[in-house]
């Protein structure tokens, strides 16, 4: 990292996106020193209910250290220079892939997406043969989504690099949890104490699972509204509270993150039409006033509109947070890259 740039980081560390955001959040004045971040000991990053919450906390306040950075005309830091990140994505995404390309690129590492449609993949290939290809790459960060639980930890058994699990199957996206957490914390300061509903197809979601986790480490109040057809057995022992009724849900909810109807991993019939689902379980604005005043709306896209949200709430800028989820993920998978890469250090 050169002069400019370490100066740069240490004018936003360990300050906030803003100091009256950190004042809000912390309680210290902005002109008082802060606690060095934990040191991130992981090599991969595959599960949120690996994270203890020092750890988890330490990415969130990495995260705020690099978000002015996006807002500067020099975007570029050379922390992960002559390290080659590769994304492998076995199913589509445009959020995810191009916030790591971008939060790769913004590191200074040399990014390569590989297309799998177009790879010895789509020609029988095992996923041990992809990791064995991938090994001797020697590649230093693997960012993974496979539609398969578990793809992500198997390669990173295979592989000697860093793998960051970018959504496996049903089980786990903890990137996304991270930025949902950020993006929360910057609007209300702090998280401890809240009560966050999360609406719609659980069972499908591996986002709910990922945030489920790390709200409670983060000490929320976590609860699920859905369907019972959507909502999966045992899911009152994940640390959340369960209503399929959702006005009931809504009662006095902080935030209320709504959660795409996955289609695509459904089959036969868990609700009788769209229609029909958003009468009960889409979120519009006469729902939305049975949570508390004020209360703040996420939806980690893309959305299925008059299905999951409807746009009179979805594009309210008083009350979604939408948008502002997308521009938190480049900072925190910056943040993730970084922890990953040994805090920066060569």
């Amino acid at each position: 990292m050169n002069a400019a740039e370490t100066n740069y980081l240490a004018a936003v560390w360990p300050h906030s996106l803003t100091s009256a955001m950190a004042e809000r959040r912390t309680g210290v004045k902005s002109s008082e020193p802060r606690k060095s971040p934990v040191r991130f000991r992981k090599k991969h990053l595959l599960s949120v209910a690996d994270l203890t919450r020092d750890e988890a906390t330490g990415l969130l306040d990495r995260a705020e250290a690099f978000a002015p950075l996006l807002e500067q005309q020099i975007k570029k830091l050379d922390t992960l220079r002559g390290r080659t990140l590769i994304n492998l994505f076995f199913e589509n995404s445009t959020r995810t892939q191009s916030s790591f390309e971008l939060a790769g690129k913004r590191m200074g590492a040399d990014v390569v997406n590989m297309s799998v449609k177009s790879s010895s993949v789509a020609k029988g290939e095992t996923l041990i043969d992809t990791a064995a290809t991938l090994n001797a790459m020697r590649a230093d960060l693997l960012v993974v989504r496979h539609g398969s639980s578990g793809a992500a930890e198997l390669l990173s058994q295979k592989v000697d690099c860093a793998v960051i699990n970018a959504g496996d199957g049903k089980h786990e996206h903890p990137t996304q949890a991270l930025l949902d957490a950020f993006t929360i914390r910057a609007r209300l300061g702090d998280i401890e104490g809240l009560t966050i509903a999360i609406c719609g197809d659980v069972l499908h979601s591996r986002v709910a699972r990922s945030n489920v986790a790390l709200l409670n480490i983060l000490g929320a109040r976590v609860r699920l509204i859905g369907p019972p057809t959507l909502m999966p057995a045992g899911a009152d022992r994940w640390g959340a509270d369960v209503f399929t009724d959702m006005r009931k849900g809504l009662d006095g909810a902080d935030v209320v993150m709504m959660l795409r109807v996955q289609r695509e991993r459904m089959n036969g019939g868990f609700f009788p039409s769209a229609r029909e689902y958003f009468w009960f379980y889409g979120l519009d604005e006469d729902k939305l006033k049975h949570a508390k005043p004020g209360a703040l709306v996420m939806h980690p896209g893309p959305m299925n509109r008059g299905v999951e949200i409807d746009s009179s709430v979805a594009d309210n800028p008083a009350v979604s947070l939408i948008e502002t989820q997308v521009r938190m993920g480049v900072a925190v998978r910056m943040a993730v890259l970084e922890a990953l890469n040994g805090g920066g250090e060569p």
